[in-house]
């Protein structure tokens, strides 16, 4: 049976069923509990289950109220009010109030904290009463709701008296192994790289979908090893299934494909602050993609239709910015990505001096995206026809992040889903100039910086006017596209596997939420 997803959700219709147990598996583990420590989609969709914030997205992904009953702009524009929910309880039975949402504001927002970036611009969180609750802005900013739907409230007094006040990425802390949210789900069970247990919880304020008793995630980085499991029901669904698998199990009866367009992009980031290379036969020579040009040659020579037809098996679409065509903000003037062209990527290397060709370092995950070691290992030989030499270094994606922080590259994959599902997030993410005062470019390893970009994005953040500030996106697509700051090549596929008993929503952000399941 094969289902295709709409652009926002699938829904299967199941008959009323009992209670029952769900199992299901995806390559990556959750690095942490914690849901300020790191700021990735395997650990904020996982957690999203157990811990909420003020606002959630929706099946349709719009935003919608969660602990906060409702929310207001501050007259003169500069914030917002928030009413919160009343009779609200964590998991362990303690209520929730003004002084949890200030306390995961001032944890969230600390400097150790991998969410802090999500916070640029707020200038001060003030509690009004304890179901009351003003978050001010240095400037107007109408997206700010929308850009906090991860942003998960955690119980202060719990927290405290768990040596848990701030989140430690690195050496791990109390919240890294337990959780206490409100959440429709709570973690019984926790086996890092083995088993992750859930149950429902209770006291949840909110009216449950689901039919689930026990829900069981388990990693399984093997696809032909996830597949296994799928067909003899040892899981109940599958994310993400083989691309070269998805012809067969939709084959089958007894199992459904489910099958749509993430809001991810797929793109080549490259190191523009290193003064020399750091890798290949090249290294400690002076660093080549600080050039434009250079970096053009690249987005030139690699195939990415070949890259969709032979390895993504026609299952993506190409790209030409940091966000797709289904985001707020995409820019239609530039909607066309460079066409291949190695002879045009040659002449510009020859152009920069580097007619010769180089070799240098490319860094690849290969857990995190669908078929992500194969296609750099294409990359790799694509950019060979234009005389660029990329010596691969493939690894487990808990390995590769530290990596990138530590600047441990030349050039490297990167995969990103705005939060916000609004071009300014990219920006903000990864175009803006690294500024940890200021909590911007936090996900800009290569150090890209652009004067006018910089200048933008406020200017962007604060614009109230749809078409005056489509016209700044429209132009900070062109500057990034002109300057080849990122190569973007394609939105990557979200194809999930389930029995057929099984119904679920699939969003485009790919959180699976365990609340919308239900075994028939």
């Amino acid at each position: 049976m094969f289902r295709i997803a709409s652009a926002v959700a699938l829904t299967a219709l199941v008959s009323t069923a009992q209670a029952e147990e769900f199992r299901w598996a995806s390559t990556t583990d959750p690095q942490t509990m914690d849901p300020h420590a790191v700021n990735s989609a395997p650990v904020l969709g996982f957690l999203n289950n157990v811990y909420e914030g003020l606002v959630r997205r929706g099946k349709n992904m719009r935003i919608e109220p969660a602990l906060a009953a409702a929310w207001e702009p501050i007259e003169g524009g500069l914030g917002w009010r928030f009413t919160l929910r009343e009779g609200v309880t964590f998991h362990d039975g303690s209520a929730f109030d003004a002084a949890d949402v200030l306390f995961s504001y001032q944890r969230a927002s600390d400097e150790v904290s991998d969410t802090r970036s999500w916070f640029a611009p707020v200038s001060e969180v003030r509690i009004v009463d304890d179901y009351t609750v003003d978050i001010l802005t240095t400037a107007p900013n109408p997206i700010f709701p929308d850009s906090i739907a991860n942003w998960m409230m955690m119980d202060s007094d719990w927290a405290r008296a768990n040596g848990s006040t701030l989140p430690d990425k690195d050496k791990g802390s109390y919240a890294t192994l337990n959780a206490n949210g409100t959440g429709a789900f709570r973690v019984t069970a926790r086996e890092p790289g083995l088993r992750t247990v859930l149950e429902p919880y209770d006291g949840w304020w909110g009216e449950a979908e689901h039919n689930i008793t026990r829900a069981e995630f388990t990693p399984i980085q093997n696809p032909a090893t996830a597949v296994a499991a799928l067909l003899s029901g040892d899981v109940d669904m599958i994310n993400p299934v083989p691309i070269q698998d998805t012809a067969r199990l939709a084959g089958r009866d007894d199992v459904a494909v489910i099958q749509g367009i993430e809001a991810r992009v797929i793109m080549l980031g490259f190191a523009h602050d290193h003064e020399v290379l750091k890798y290949g036969s090249d290294a400690g020579d002076p660093n080549p993609f600080r050039d434009a040009r250079v970096r053009t040659a690249v987005a030139k020579a690699v195939n990415v239709p070949a890259i969709l037809q032979t390895i993504m098996r026609g299952n993506a679409e190409p790209a030409a910015q940091l966000v797709s065509p289904a985001m707020r903000g995409f820019s239609l003037a530039h909607a066309a990505r460079p066409a291949f062209d190695a002879q045009g990527a040659r002449a510009l290397l020859a152009e920069a001096g580097y007619g010769d060709g180089f070799s240098f370092g490319l860094k690849c995950p290969n857990n995190r995206y669908l078929n992500d070691e194969a296609v750099c290992q294409a990359i790799v030989s694509m950019l060979a026809q234009i005389g660029l030499s990329a010596q691969l270094d493939a690894m487990p994606v808990q390995n590769y992040w530290p990596e990138l922080r530590a600047d441990n590259f030349d050039m490297y994959l990167l995969g990103w889903s705005p939060g916000t599902f609004d071009a300014e997030h990219p920006i903000r993410f990864l175009a803006a100039t690294p500024n940890e005062e200021k909590r911007l470019g936090s996900w800009n390893f290569g150090g890209y910086s652009n004067a006018r970009i910089d200048s933008l994005l406020p200017m962007i953040q604060s614009e109230i006017d749809d078409s005056a500030r489509q016209a700044m996106l429209d132009e900070a697509a062109q500057i990034l596209q002109a300057e080849a700051a990122y190569v973007p090549m394609y939105v990557q596929p979200l194809i999930w596997g389930a029995r057929a008993n099984i119904a679920l929503t699939q969003r485009p952000d790919n959180f699976f939420i365990l609340r919308w399941v239900t075994v028939d």
